[in-house]
């Protein structure tokens, strides 16, 4: 699965309102300055904070830097 550049680029990380990245991967979007990793299901992203996972700097690592 993919998404699509226009939506990222206008959506941020509904706690700092830093850019999201997304981690294809893990199939998730990735604030770095909180830490957080948003669901992404059936394509939509899930921008709660009741639905964001903290990483570990481990996993924070493994996340493509743009």
């Amino acid at each position: 699965m993919t998404l699509n550049a226009n939506l990222l680029a206008v959506i941020a990380c509904p706690s700092c309102k830093g850019k999201l990245v997304w981690d294809q991967d893990k199939t998730h979007l990735v604030c770095r300055g909180e830490s957080l990793a948003y669901p992404v299901n059936d394509g939509i992203p899930a921008l709660l904070a009741d639905a964001a996972k903290p990483l570990t700097p481990q996993e924070l690592e493994k996340v493509p830097k743009s």
